[in-house]
């Protein structure tokens, strides 16, 4: 097993012909006086799936929140494709190709399913039926409840319709926060398998979650955050199997 230094270097040098699609060098977060994110650097190749793993407070959604434009890193950057996006406003980073499902689902609970996709295309003209067939395809529970409003839903087909509405965009790259959160473990089975087909259909995935286990089982890579600093970086399989994480994440003794 590769020592902590030894995993973080391998995150961060992977071969070469591999594109970066988002970096982020040196980035300290601020609420006022208290500093969430102290200097993280993180990388994520197009074509892949990476979690980002901590505990509660850790920083992991205060990550996600800025590299969507919502906060704002007081030092550091944030690059999408090599040009800096920090500063851009979050509205306006949805045309660079970025979606953002955030915790807690946060549908438009008095709009029907269909309505709520629909509003995830507002960056277009006008909806495509294909991308409505799409996410039809990806949640035939969605299909069947296309008419009903949204806050009549359960849970599970909440974080369905999310994540549909964020892929209404077309997004390049999806960050995903906490995607299985107070679901049965039959319904979180489903949302990462179709996170897994998403990723295969051609989107890269940022995958925030507490659920060690089905994240690093699904990513390539993965970062470990804790109070606000990357503690472990590494392949998914080498993390996996790291007894610092399974003590941590799997209740298993060190």
């Amino acid at each position: 097993m590769s020592t902590t230094t030894e995993l973080q270097k391998d995150a961060g040098t992977g071969g070469s012909a591999e594109e970066t699609l988002l970096e982020l060098k040196g980035m300290h977060v601020f609420y006022g006086a208290i500093e969430a994110l102290k200097g993280i650097d993180l990388t994520v190749r197009k074509g892949e799936i990476v979690a980002l793993l901590g505990g509660n407070g850790a920083g992991k959604t205060t990550t996600l929140r800025t590299i969507s434009g919502m906060l704002q890193p007081r030092i550091g950057e944030v690059l999408y494709r090599g040009e800096r996006i920090d500063g851009i406003k979050s509205h306006e980073l949805v045309q660079f190709g970025i979606g953002h499902v955030p915790e807690g689902r946060r549908v438009f609970a008095t709009m029907t399913v269909r309505e709520n996709l629909e509003m995830g295309a507002y960056k277009f003209n006008s909806v495509d039926a294909a991308d409505l067939d799409r996410a039809f395809t990806l949640f035939p529970r969605l299909a069947e409840r296309r008419t009903q409003l949204a806050g009549t839903l359960s849970g599970g087909e909440q974080q369905m319709l999310a994540i549909g509405r964020a892929l209404m965009g077309r997004p390049e790259l999806l960050l995903l926060d906490e995607p299985s959160m107070g679901l049965a473990p039959l319904i979180v089975q489903q949302i990462f398998e179709i996170i897994e087909e998403i990723n295969k259909q051609g989107t890269t995935v940022l995958l925030v979650e507490q659920n060690a286990t089905q994240a690093l089982g699904l990513a390539d890579r993965g970062y470990v955050l804790e109070t606000g600093a990357v503690a472990m970086s590494g392949p998914a399989t080498e993390l996996l199997s790291d007894t610092r994480i399974r003590a941590a994440y799997l209740g298993e003794g060190a």
